[in-house]
């Protein structure tokens, strides 16, 4: 994450928005601190969960204070962070509570699914575009909940 950081960076100095160089920071703090963390104490995976969890709640207070404009890698962090967060916390399950240490597809599925989602997050950081529609979906998504009039 810290590519994408001062890759952001480097790429944003003449320019007017400076969105991306916010969020890939917010990313870079928290990948970084998350490398401090003890792996071997009790229940490491509830603590990447935190970490998960604090970081979609820093984005989202970006937003709210400084998000003029809203690139779409936000949509991505946003949706990575919360995938991601969500099979720790089913790993914290399945281990701690559970004390299940047996592989099962939970397992293969975390293996699989956390780099593809950490890479497409740097990917999206860089490269700025809906790469997997994902922005397009969410869009359309909210606009068909919406009533129509008669």
């Amino acid at each position: 994450m810290a590519f994408c950081f001062f890759f952001t960076l480097s790429a944003a100095i003449n320019k007017q928005d400076k969105s991306r160089v916010h969020l890939s920071f917010i990313m870079m703090a928290s990948y970084t601190f998350s490398l401090f963390m003890d792996i071997t104490t009790a229940a490491p995976h509830l603590k990447l969960f935190i970490f998960d969890v604090l970081t979609i709640a820093v984005i989202f207070m970006w937003r709210i204070f400084l998000g003029r404009n809203v690139p779409y890698c936000f949509y991505y962090l946003i949706v990575g962070l919360g995938i991601n967060a969500s099979l720790f916390m089913s790993m914290y399950i399945d281990n701690t509570l559970y004390d299940n240490w047996d592989f099962w597809w939970l397992w293969m599925l975390y293996g699989f699914l956390m780099p593809i989602i950490d890479i497409t997050m740097a990917l999206i950081l860089i490269i700025n575009k809906d790469l997997l529609k994902l922005v397009w979906l969410i869009k359309r998504l909210k606009t068909s909940s919406i009533p129509k009039p008669n």
